[in-house]
C-alpha cells in the first residue's frame, strides 16, 4: 500500500481503469438507468432546493462566497456590534437583485427577496432617509435578527437534530421513512483533552440513545478518530494509536451490545496508515466476535482506495466478520492539494481530476461488490455512479447506497420505496454553531464546479454532458495529471521547489530519526587562504549541555585581515564572471545543500536545537533561496536598453559592489546565512560570511558545499567569531556592503561602524531585526483555527524567530472561550529533546538566552495565565501565558516561548492598530476576522513588512511571501522578494552617441 501514497498518477489509473470500464451493452443500460434517475432528482423541485440554490449562488460567485461566508461566521458571533459589521461586509458587497425571482424554487426566491430587502436595508442605513432612520433605530437589530434566523433555517436544512434525541424524532418524520441514519456527532478535530472527553461522552450517549430507540430502523453510529484525541498525528502515534483503539473498542463493545453499527469515518490521508490499526486492533477484539457491525469509511479520491477495499475485506476475513465499508468521494480534496504544496513533497496522495475519483470510486465499488466479507456501502449523489453499481449488482439488495441528509433528495426515494434498495442518511447531530465547519465542507464540496449536484443545477448541460463515462476521459487522457495542478516541485516559474519531507509517513519519519541520532561531530577551521589561527572553542547541544555537537577555529584578526585581502582582490573577477555562470553556481549550492540534508538535519537539530520540522523547513529555505535568486538575478542583471532621443544608445546595468560582509543569526542558521550569502554572491560581490557564534558548524558545512558547487575558495570566506569579528569586518574600509539579521542593537552598532570613517564610502546596510509582533482577533473568527494558528506562531522553534507571536489581542467578548481553548491546547505541546519527533518545542539556543528569558519570566509570576512544565537538563524556557492589560505594557521584544495577551473591546480595532504602530517596530502582524472590511483596514493602518489574514504568522515562503520589516525591525528590502537583489549592487549606466562616426545613420535609412 506505500508505493502508492504518492505514485504517479497514471500510473495508478492504468491499474484502475479495467475495472471501472464498460462494454457497449453495459454502458447503454447504465445511461438508460442514470435517465430515470436524472429525472427522478429534476423532479423532486421542493425537496431539491439545495441544487437550485446552488444554481443561483454558485461558488465562483460574490453572492455564493457572501454566503458561504455569512454562514460560516455569523451563529458563533456573540456581540451585536461584530454581527452587524459582519452582515454589512457580507451583504453589502453583492448584488442579490440580479437573483430574484430566478429561480423555479419558492424557497430560493423567498429567501433571496429576503436578503435584497437586508441589503437595501443595509444600504439606507449607510445612507441615511427615512427607512435609514429606522434603521439607526431598530433596523439594526432587525436584520441581525431576520440574518439569524435565516441561519438557523439554512442550518436545520443540514443538520437533523441538535441532539440525538431530536434526531430520532427527526427520522421518525415523512420525508424520512424508508431510510435509515448514520448519526454524526458534530465537530471538527479535538483541540484539547477536554475537547476529546466531551466527543468520547457524546459518542457513547449516541450510541445508548440509538440502541435504546429499539429495531424500529438499523440506525447507526459515526466516529471521527480526530475527535477522540488532540494529537492523532504520526509523531505521537506511540501514544495516540493504543488511546485511540481503547476508546474505540470501549465504543464498539457498547455498540454490539445495543446492536447499533459504528462506522469509523475517513480523515486526511495522513492519518490513514494510523486508523488502519486502530481498526485492525478493534476487529481483532474477542468480545466483538460475531458482530457485523464494525464499519470503516473509504475515500475514492485517495491513490490507495482500492488498496484499502483490499485491506478491509481481508481484515474482516481473519476476524470472521462482515465489515462495512462506506465509499465516499473525500471529504479533504482541496486541504490535501495545499497541504502537500506547501510541504514541497514528491506527489498527491489523491487524484487531481474529478474523473480520476470516479474511476477509482467505481473500481471500489466492484471490488466491494465481489469481496463475501464486505458489507458495501455507497455514498454518492452521482446519478451515473449509482446507475453503474445499480446494473452491476444485478438483483443484489445484500448493499445500501448513503447520501448526505439536505442534499440528493430525489435520487434514492423510488430506488427505497418501490424496488427495495436501502438507504442510509449521513445525519449530523448538534447545536447550530458546530454546524458551521461541517456545512461550509459540504457546500464547498458539492458546490464545487466539478461535483454532480453543481453540474445537475447547470442548466447549460445536457444529460449527455452530466452522464459521460469518466473511465473514458480518463483513457482519453492517458491518466495524466490535471495540467493545472503542478506538482510541489513545479510550482514555482522559472525555478524548482525545494523538496520537503513527508514527516507524517512513518518510515520516513524512522528514516530521519536514525539518520540525525547517528550523526557524529563536526570540527570547522576557517575556510581561507593562509595560516589557520585563532582560538578552539566547543560546541555543546543546546538540549544536552553533556554533548558535543563538535569543535571549531574561530579567526583571530589576522585571519579577518588576510580574508578581506583575498576578498578584495577576487572580487573583480567574480563580477566579470557572467551572470549567467553565478546563478549556475548558485541552483548547484541549492542541489548540494538539498543531496546533504541528512547531515544537515543532524546539524541544525544539535547544534540550533531545532525540532525536525522546523529543521527541514530551515533547509528548504535555504535551497529556495539559491533557486530563487538565481532567477533573479538572470531577469535583475541583464542590461536593460534605455529611450532617448535618435542618434543616442543608453543602457542600464547592475555590477557587484565589491566586498560584501554577511552577518546571520542562530535562529536560522542555514537558510538566512544561506540567503545572505546567496544574494551577495549572485550579484557579483567576494563574500566574508560570519555566522552567529552559537552555531557556526551549520554553517561551516553550508559554506564547504558551496565551494563543492563551484563558488571560487577566494570569493566565499567563512569567519567564525564573536561580536568581535564582526566588528573587524565591518570596520575595514574595504567592505562595500553589510547584510545583517539580528537584534536592533547590534544593526544600531554596525551601522555606526559604517559612518565612523568620514573618509569611507558610505556603505549600504540591510538590516533585518526584530519585532514585538501582535495576532488580532476578532469575535467572527473561527477559535479552533485561532488556537492552531496561536501556537504554532507562538510556541514553533521555542518562539526563536523573529516573526513569532509575541502579543495576543483577543476580542473581550471571545477571549474567554479562546484563552481556555489555548491553555488546553498548550498542554498538549511536549517539552524536550528536538532529536524526539514527539517534541514540539525545544530548547532556546544557550544558557544565557535561557537565563534571561526565564529571569523576566520570573518577574512576571503575577500575570501567568498558563504555564508548562520542562525537563530539568538543557537550555529549557517553558511555554508561559502571560496577561497583560493593554499593549502598552510589552515594550521589549522576549525572544522565547513566552506569549503576552490582552483583551480589547469591539469599536477599538482602529486604536489598537495605532497603539501597535506606536512601538514602532514594524515586522509582523496576524489578523483572525471573517470580515473583509476588517482586513482592508488593519492592511491600510498597520506599518508591518508582513500581514497574514487567518493563518499562523511563521513560515514565509521564498518569492511567495518576502519577508522583512520597516522601523525598528529592518531596513528592508524584503528577503525572498523581487528587490532584495539590486541591493547589493551599484548601477552603471552607459550613453552612447552614434552620431559620431559622421552621422546618424539609423535617421538617414528611414524610407518616405
Amino acid at each position: 500500500m506505500r508505493e502508492l501514497y504518492r505514485a504517479p498518477e497514471p500510473d495508478v489509473l492504468a491499474a484502475l481503469l479495467p475495472d471501472a470500464m464498460l462494454d457497449a451493452p453495459t454502458r447503454k443500460a447504465v445511461l438508460v438507468r442514470a435517465g430515470g434517475l436524472l429525472a427522478d432528482l429534476r423532479a423532486a423541485a421542493v425537496d431539491g432546493w439545495v441544487n437550485r440554490f446552488l444554481q443561483q449562488y454558485r461558488l465562483n460567485t460574490e453572492e455564493g462566497i457572501a454566503l458561504l461566508s455569512l454562514a460560516e461566521a455569523f451563529l458563533r458571533v456573540p456581540d451585536a456590534d461584530t454581527a452587524d459589521a459582519l452582515i454589512r461586509d457580507k451583504l453589502g458587497m453583492a448584488n442579490w437583485a440580479e437573483h430574484s425571482g430566478q429561480s423555479d424554487s419558492a424557497l430560493v426566491n423567498s429567501a433571496t427577496w429576503g436578503l435584497v430587502i437586508t441589503r437595501a436595508l443595509v444600504k439606507e442605513g449607510e445612507g441615511g432617509g427615512v427607512l435609514g432612520r429606522l434603521v439607526a433605530r431598530a433596523g439594526e437589530p432587525f436584520v441581525r435578527t431576520a440574518v439569524g434566523a435565516a441561519m438557523r433555517v439554512m442550518a436545520q436544512l443540514f443538520v437533523m437534530g441538535r441532539n440525538i434525541a431530536e434526531a430520532l424524532e427527526r427520522m421518525e418524520a415523512k420525508e424520512n421513512r424508508g431510510f435509515n441514519a448514520s448519526f454524526d456527532m458534530l465537530g471538527e478535530a479535538a483541540r484539547t483533552a477536554e475537547d476529546a472527553e466531551r466527543y468520547f461522552a457524546a459518542y457513547g450517549h449516541a450510541v445508548a440513545a440509538v440502541g435504546k430507540a429499539g429495531n424500529r430502523a438499523a440506525h447507526s453510529v459515526s466516529v471521527k478518530l480526530s475527535a477522540l484525541h488532540p494529537r492523532y498525528e504520526t509523531a505521537r502515534a506511540g501514544a495516540c494509536v493504543p488511546a485511540l483503539t481503547d476508546m474505540l473498542r470501549t465504543l464498539a463493545r457498547a455498540a454490539a451490545a445495543a446492536n447499533v453499527g459504528l462506522t469509523v469515518d475517513a480523515e486526511e490521508s495522513e492519518r490513514l496508515v494510523m486508523s488502519l490499526e486502530i481498526i485492525a486492533g478493534v476487529a481483532d477484539d474477542p468480545a466483538l466476535r460475531g458482530w457485523d457491525g464494525l464499519g470503516m469509511a473509504v475515500q475514492a479520491y485517495g491513490k490507495r482506495a482500492a488498496a484499502v477495499v483490499d485491506w478491509a475485506a481481508e481484515t474482516a476475513r481473519q476476524s470472521g466478520r462482515r465489515m462495512t465499508v462506506r465509499l465516499v468521494k473525500g471529504a479533504y480534496w482541496d486541504s490535501e492539494i495545499k497541504r502537500t504544496q506547501e510541504a514541497g513533497l514528491s506527489d498527491y496522495p489523491l487524484f487531481t481530476r474529478k474523473a480520476a475519483t470516479d474511476v477509482s470510486y467505481l473500481a471500489c465499488a466492484r471490488r466491494m461488490l465481489a469481496a463475501d466479507s464486505l458489507f458495501p456501502a455507497f455514498a454518492s449523489h452521482n446519478a451515473l455512479t449509482v446507475a453503474t453499481i445499480l446494473q452491476w449488482a444485478g438483483g443484489r439488495r445484500d448493499f445500501e447506497f448513503q447520501r448526505l441528509h439536505g442534499m440528493g433528495a430525489g435520487l434514492y426515494e423510488r430506488l427505497v420505496a418501490e424496488e427495495g434498495y436501502a438507504c442510509r442518511l449521513y445525519a449530523p447531530v448538534g447545536g447550530h454553531r458546530d454546524l458551521l465547519a461541517y456545512l461550509v465542507r459540504r457546500l464547498l464540496e458539492n458546490g464545487a464546479n466539478s461535483s454532480f449536484v453543481h453540474q445537475l443545477a447547470d442548466r447549460s448541460l445536457s444529460d449527455a454532458e452530466l452522464l459521460a463515462d469518466p473511465a473514458a476521459k480518463i483513457a482519453g487522457v492517458g491518466g495524466a495529471r490535471h495540467p493545472a495542478i503542478p506538482l510541489p516541485a513545479d510550482l514555482f516559474p522559472g525555478r524548482r521547489n525545494s523538496a520537503g519531507l513527508d514527516l507524517a509517513e512513518a518510515d520516513t519519519l524512522a528514516a530521519t530519526v536514525a539518520a540525525v541520532r547517528a550523526a557524529g561531530p563536526v570540527h570547522a577551521v576557517p575556510l581561507t587562504r593562509g595560516v589557520v589561527a585563532g582560538q578552539g572553542r566547543l560546541v555543546v547541544n543546546p538540549a544536552r549541555p553533556e554533548e558535543t555537537v563538535g569543535s571549531v577555529v574561530e579567526a583571530d584578526a589576522a585571519l579577518v585581515a588576510r580574508a578581506v585581502e583575498a576578498a578584495a582582490r577576487a572580487a573583480p573577477g567574480w563580477d566579470a564572471t557572467p551572470v549567467e555562470a553565478r546563478a549556475r553556481m548558485l541552483e548547484a549550492w541549492g542541489d548540494a545543500i538539498e543531496a546533504d540534508r541528512d547531515g544537515l538535519l543532524a546539524l541544525l537539530v544539535k547544534e540550533a536545537g531545532k525540532t525536525l520540522g522546523d529543521a527541514v523547513a530551515d533547509l528548504r529555505e535555504a535551497v529556495d533561496f539559491c533557486r530563487y535568486y538565481a532567477v533573479r538575478a538572470r531577469l535583475d542583471f541583464a542590461e536593460v536598453a534605455l529611450p532617448g532621443p535618435t542618434g543616442e544608445a543608453n543602457s542600464l546595468r547592475l555590477a557587484g559592489r565589491g566586498v560584501y560582509a554577511a552577518i546571520a543569526p542562530w535562529n536560522f542558521p542555514l537558510a538566512i546565512f544561506v540567503g545572505q550569502v546567496a544574494a551577495a554572491l549572485v550579484a557579483g560581490n567576494a563574500v566574508l560570511a560570519k555566522p552567529a557564534p552559537q552555531t557556526p558548524l551549520v554553517a561551516f558545512r553550508a559554506v564547504q558545499l558551496a565551494h563543492e558547487a563551484g563558488v571560487p575558495a577566494d570569493v566565499l570566506h567563512f569567519l567564525p567569531g564573536g561580536g568581535e569579528v564582526g566588528g573587524r569586518i565591518v570596520a575595514d574600509a574595504r567592505v562595500a556592503g553589510v547584510v545583517f539579521t539580528g537584534s536592533t542593537a547590534t544593526a544600531r552598532t554596525i551601522a555606526r561602524a559604517l559612518l565612523a570613517d568620514d573618509a569611507r564610502p558610505l556603505v549600504p546596510l540591510i538590516a533585518e531585526t526584530g519585532g514585538i509582533n501582535a495576532m488580532i482577533v476578532d469575535s467572527t473568527a473561527l477559535p479552533e483555527q485561532v488556537v492552531a494558528d496561536v501556537v504554532t506562531s507562538a510556541f514553533r522553534s521555542a518562539g526563536q524567530r523573529c516573526s513569532a507571536l509575541r502579543l495576543l489581542c483577543v476580542q473581550a467578548e471571545v477571549s474567554e472561550g479562546i484563552i481556555a481553548m489555548l491553555k488546553g491546547a498548550m498542554d498538549l505541546l511536549r517539552v524536550g529533546d528536538p532529536a524526539d519527533p514527539a517534541t514540539d518545542v525545544g530548547p532556546v539556543i544557550d544558557a544565557a538566552a535561557a537565563a534571561k528569558l526565564n529571569a523576566y519570566r520570573e518577574r512576571m509570576r503575577g500575570r501567568w495565565l498558563h504555564s508548562l512544565a520542562v525537563p530539568e537538563v538543557g537550555h529549557f524556557v517553558a511555554p508561559t501565558l502571560i496577561g497583560i492589560d493593554a499593549v502598552d505594557a510589552l515594550d521589549a521584544e522576549w525572544f522565547g516561548p513566552l506569549l503576552h495577551v490582552c483583551a480589547w473591546r469591539a469599536g477599538e480595532l482602529e486604536a489598537l492598530v495605532t497603539r501597535l504602530n506606536a512601538k514602532g517596530y514594524g515586522l509582523t502582524m496576524g489578523l483572525h476576522s471573517r470580515i473583509a472590511g476588517v482586513a482592508d483596514r488593519v492592511r491600510a493602518a498597520a506599518k508591518v513588512g508582513n500581514l497574514y489574514v487567518n493563518r499562523s504568522m511563521i513560515g514565509a515562503v521564498v518569492g511567495a511571501q518576502p519577508f522583512g520589516g520597516e522601523g525598528l525591525s529592518g531596513t528592508g528590502p524584503k528577503a525572498g522578494g523581487p528587490h532584495y537583489l539590486p541591493r547589493f549592487a551599484v548601477e552603471r549606466t552607459v550613453s552612447v552617441d552614434t552620431t559620431s562616426a559622421g552621422g546618424n545613420a539609423s535617421l538617414l535609412s528611414i524610407e518616405d
